[in-house]
């Protein structure tokens, strides 16, 4: 499960919330998620909601405990409440490049070191938009006019600019968020995001933004499972670097 507090505002008045609570919010269900996932009968009370006093929950999960994701974007603040309380971590790529987002996960495992938890247990995930086709530029033009569609519509309300292809292109270059192109392209990023964060554990691979044709997504998804995934793991098999705190003279800078 991977719970955040969102990028879009639009639910606050559709709920009958206030946006200056969009903080307190969060931390108060997540306390209560957290609290649902240890016990099966809760006692509970809050600020937002009604209090809970010994009521069971159902249906209880497999797991125990149910692995858990902090989703978060760029804010510190919540890279260092994931590593505090413990939590899994995914991180929000869709823009801009990877390595901008490793002072913020140096941050969680500092975060989460200072509070007792291993290394091992700070897991670190990415969630990108991505998609992999036979060649990289077949791949480019399938994804652009979607994503272009999708980000446009998002980018009016938001006062964006509209989406041009030099943007796209650029975020397709080794260094850009978009994991976009052949299997080796594909491949190649995945391995080098892998390094430039320090370790990742999960990648989340987001097709649907462009609203492909159903025929594109299946064979992408062929593909991923048959040339991608193999090749990722043989790279990683020996270059995949193990999770450590930055150096002091790395924290301080």
């Amino acid at each position: 499960m991977v719970v955040g507090r969102g990028s879009f505002i639009e639910a606050f008045p559709l709920f009958g919330l206030d946006l200056k609570d969009y903080d307190s919010l969060f931390a108060e269900k997540l306390d209560l998620l957290l609290r649902i996932r240890k016990h099966t009968h809760v006692h509970w009370s809050g600020k937002h909601r009604a209090s809970l006093n010994g009521e069971g929950v159902f249906p209880r999960p497999v797991q125990n405990l149910l692995p858990v994701w902090l989703g978060v974007g760029g804010t510190p603040a919540s890279f260092a409440r994931a590593g505090t309380l413990g939590l899994l971590l995914m991180v929000a790529i869709i823009g801009g490049e990877h390595r901008r987002f490793r002072p913020l996960i140096d941050l969680y495992r500092e975060a989460g070191a200072r509070a007792g938890h291993s290394l091992e247990q700070l897991k670190v995930g990415i969630h990108s938009l991505g998609y992999v086709a036979e060649d990289f530029a077949t791949a480019g033009n399938d994804f652009f006019p979607g994503y272009a569609e999708s980000f446009n519509a998002i980018g009016k309300e938001r006062g964006w600019p509209p989406v041009t292809r030099a943007h796209f292109n650029a975020q397709l270059a080794p260094t850009g968020a978009l994991l976009v192109g052949d299997p080796e392209t594909v491949v190649e990023k995945i391995v080098h995001v892998n390094e430039s964060l320090g370790g990742i554990s999960r990648l989340t691979f987001q097709m649907s933004v462009a609203a492909l044709p159903h025929a594109k997504m299946m064979r992408a998804i062929e593909i991923l499972g048959t040339k991608v995934r193999p090749m990722v793991q043989t790279a990683l098999a020996s270059s995949d670097p193990q999770p450590a705190l930055p150096a002091k003279s790395d924290r301080a800078a």
